[in-house]
């Protein structure tokens, strides 16, 4: 039968999704810390974020690290995080604990690898798959490394600048996917 958020994407050029948490971190928390603890590098939460034409969110770890990036910005489904609750048992009830910037309701992220999209009037490009690491067995629960597989958001560049808010927002998509 499908998932009736995959089906609007299929029949419509906008849908309406709500934006639940937006997040930037000035440091990384994981990145190279292999047989370490993580750094004490959190993520902020913010009711808007500056996107910057492929430079990334002002403010975050990842802002002008290289042109062209394909993180600059990333996205992760609330949907997701309640479920992998479910799924294992508990874990942090912040989606924070992902580390991704954007926290979304009401689409199928994974639909959007590949494709150019507008959301609240910015314009993004979905690279790939925000993979998960093996530091989310420690982040939010025991399997939750394995259980991301396939879900673990998306990564995208930012393509026009331009401020995102939390709460509803528009989602256009350049091209009608298959």
């Amino acid at each position: 039968m499908g998932d009736p958020v995959d089906r609007r994407l299929r029949t419509m050029d906008e849908i309406t999704i709500r934006i639940r948490h937006l997040y930037i971190s000035p440091g990384h928390r994981y990145k190279g810390r292999h047989g370490k603890d993580p750094s004490p590098h959190g993520m902020e939460e913010c009711s808007t974020i500056e996107c910057v034409t492929d430079r990334g969110i002002r403010g975050d770890r990842y802002f002008d690290l290289e042109p062209g990036h394909k993180g600059q910005i990333t996205f992760f489904a609330d949907e997701v995080h309640r479920a992998l609750g479910e799924e294992l048992g508990g874990g942090p009830s912040s989606p924070e604990v992902f580390r991704r910037n954007v926290i979304t309701d009401g689409v199928d992220l994974n639909r959007l690898i590949g494709r150019r999209f507008s959301l609240g009037g910015i314009e993004f490009e979905g690279v790939e798959e925000a993979r998960p690491c093996y530091w989310m067995n420690r982040a939010f629960a025991e399997g939750a490394h394995e259980a991301l597989k396939g879900r673990g958001g998306l990564r995208a560049r930012i393509l026009t600048d331009g401020e995102l808010s939390r709460g509803d927002c528009s989602l256009s998509l350049q091209d009608r996917i298959p």
